[in-house]
Order: structure tokens, then sequence, then C-alpha cells
């Protein structure tokens, strides 16, 4: 499930779309709430991540926000995502041959990697059952489980 910053009603009448003054105050209190200062920087990645449905590596998130004439240094991205994976606000994904990629959805889900595309895929948890686990060593136990299916288009 995504994380979701407009709330909704159970009455009839039409959803409203949340200002931006009214996101940048939900993003202000996620941020708090994480534990984490408001920085005019750390809003300004939030509101590309938090709540968007996206697979974004520190470089794509740079040019974006500079792009929107934000300044930031990549160093600064680089430091804000650690920050906010640290706080469970992303997730972060490493693949073979790929910069890291920072998840928004951090609920638990598995992925498709296009190898050919660098290219991911959400795969939603409950399509796909992990079953029989090899022994696990003794003063251990499962943390997590994710599943990576590597996809390359057929050759005909």
């Amino acid at each position: 499930m995504h994380s979701d910053i407009s709330s909704s009603s159970q009455s009839s009448a039409p959803a409203l779309e949340p200002t931006e003054c009214s996101r940048r105050a939900c993003l202000t209190a996620i941020l708090r709430m994480a534990g984490m200062r408001p920085t005019r920087q750390r809003l300004d990645l939030a509101d590309r991540l938090i709540g968007r449905d996206r697979h974004v590596t520190a470089e794509e998130l740079y040019v974006e926000t500079a792009a929107a004439g934000h300044e930031l240094s990549l160093a600064t991205v680089y430091n804000t995502l650690r920050q906010f994976q640290s706080s469970g606000l992303v997730r972060e994904l490493a693949f073979e041959g790929m910069r890291s990629v920072f998840d928004t959805d951090t609920s638990r889900h598995h992925h498709f990697y296009l190898t050919e595309e660098s290219r991911i895929i959400d795969i939603p948890a409950h399509t796909l059952a992990v079953t029989d686990l090899p022994g696990i060593p003794e003063g251990y136990e499962v943390n997590r489980v994710e599943v990576v299916v590597r996809l390359r288009r057929k050759e005909h």
C-alpha cells in the first residue's frame, strides 16, 4: 500500500485535491514524525518522493530538482536519501551494474528487473509466495525476504 498524503472522506462529496500549501504542511509533519528537521532541501526532495509511486536514483532526483530551479548539491541529495532511508520513508534497492535506486513504496513487495533497460517494476507481495526456505542457522531469524526476478526479452 502506498503512502497517500491526501485524506479521503467517507461521504459522497467529491474528494478535494490538497493544495501545495497543505501538501507542504503534511510533508513537514511527516519529516518531523520521522525525527528530521524540515529544511527547504528535505521538503523539496520529500515533495518529489513521498506519496509518489516511483523508483529513482540520486542522480535522477538531482537533475529533476535542478530543472525545477532548486539549488541542491548531488551530495545533499545523497545524504537526504540516506536519511529518508534510515527513517523508513524510502527503501534502497541495489542491482548489479546499477546505481542505488530508491523506492518510494516501502511496503513489503518484490520486483521485476528488466536487465536490458535497467528498469524496475513492482510485484505486489500477495502475488508471490516464498515457501520452503532452507534451514536458518542457529541464532538467526528471517528479517525480510525480497525477491528480484530478472527479465530479458525473448530472442526471436
